[in-house]
């Protein structure tokens, strides 16, 4: 821990922008083994990439432990443990169950004062949410953190202390993964703080969130709201137009070290637009599809894509969904296409151009982040539109 770190002070509620995260690194709230301290490029505008460690457990079945650790369960179902640390494969359709390098451990009350370590001040509690980061569910590939005695996946309740364990499920491919590679993405809130619709709409008012097609901003009256901003899918397109991919099934694997590597053709089927503007999903088949409408998220806020429930449970629109702040650049800019990773179950589900898909729930930063998205650090996803990931030649 560096001498020259004071004190410091959380008033207001939100998510901790990379200044902050950087000093609870400092405070050894996170902490990693000293052979793998964290790297610069782990920080981002909101949140904190977290890197697999160097075992992973083939395990019978997902789970969570609730009542007890997470290495008591891996010890009544794992079926072998083998190293990553040279690079393994991942099958498709098995559970894996990785301890990260990172660790996390939060305050449980309104200060935080170890030996050695200088005071944090609350006015709330700390918590930590995860999700898979962007290239990890455009490769279809599965993945929720996992603590011990919880009974979530993603959450990380206040006052937690411990390891953190990330369970993966290649879906439509074979990876080949290694220690030190990221999959999810970790962010930590002061408090819990959403903007309500009529901030929404008041925020898109004078820093607008969602464009057309055309690039300009939606009017106002034309957001459709409901606790968060919903937004929907594009299948129109001129014809020969690219509107989405179906993945191929019995591929190659890919290795998530390799970027801008794979042939497009190989591992995916192209969707091209038609002029009835619909497509009836495969059962269990993953689809790669882009927002109808563009987004954009002002500075100042940050925002996950959360499930729009229609009832049916035969949709999953998406498997990552955490935009950091500065996504999309400025207005002038005209924002970018969210991109949705979908997959229908049980049944053929039709879905149409312009259908809700999904809705974006937006916090504040406790205060403005030292780094924005695609502006201060290299972003592969800036200005999108339908893209596959990093991993593809073009994607």
């Amino acid at each position: 821990m560096s001498s020259s770190v004071t004190p410091f002070y959380l008033r207001t509620k939100g998510v901790l922008p990379v200044q902050k995260l950087r000093l609870l690194k400092e405070f050894n709230v996170i902490r990693t083994p000293d052979d793998y301290p964290l790297e610069p490029g782990q920080f981002q505008p909101n949140s904190l990439d977290l890197r697999l460690g160097k075992i992973a457990h083939r395990v019978r079945c997902s789970f969570l432990p609730e009542n007890e650790t997470v290495a008591s369960k891996l010890g009544k179902l794992t079926q072998h443990s083998f190293s990553i640390e040279d690079g393994a494969v991942l099958e498709p359709n098995c559970t894996y169950i990785i301890p990260l390098l990172e660790e996390l451990h939060l305050p449980s009350g309104p200060s935080l004062n170890q030996d050695g370590y200088p005071e944090i001040y609350m006015d709330d509690k700390l918590s930590a949410r995860t999700n898979p980061k962007s290239s990890t569910g455009r490769l279809d590939i599965f993945t929720r953190v996992i603590t011990d005695f919880s009974h979530r996946f993603e959450e990380i309740t206040p006052g937690y202390s411990g390891k953190l364990y990330l369970e993966v499920v290649p879906k439509s491919f074979p990876v080949r993964i290694r220690t030190g590679q990221t999959l999810n993405q970790l962010r930590i809130r002061h408090g819990y703080s959403v903007l309500s619709d009529e901030d929404i709409l008041r925020t898109h008012a004078s820093d607008p969130i969602l464009f057309g097609q055309d690039e300009k901003p939606i009017p106002v009256d034309k957001l459709k709201v409901g606790n968060g901003l919903f937004m929907s899918v594009s299948l129109h397109g001129e014809k020969g137009e690219i509107v989405g991919y179906k993945a191929k099934k019995n591929r190659d694997l890919i290795d998530l070290d390799r970027i801008d590597f794979y042939r497009v053709p190989e591992f995916w089927d192209p969707i091209y637009a038609q002029s009835e503007d619909y497509l009836i999903l495969e059962p269990e088949a993953f689809y790669i599809f882009a927002s109808r409408e563009r987004c954009r998220i002002p500075v100042h806020l940050a925002a996950e894509m959360v499930p729009y429930d229609t009832g049916s449970g035969e949709l999953r629109t998406h498997y990552a969904g955490f935009f950091d702040s500065g996504f999309g650049g400025d207005v002038a800019r005209g924002g970018a296409r969210a991109v949705l990773e979908v997959r229908s179950h049980d049944v053929p589900f039709l879905i149409e151009d312009g259908q809700t898909f999904f809705r974006m729930v937006f916090e504040p930063n406790t205060e403005m982040p030292e780094l924005i998205y695609g502006r201060d650090i290299k972003s592969n996803y800036q200005g999108q539109n339908l893209k596959l990931s990093k991993h593809f030649k073009g994607g």
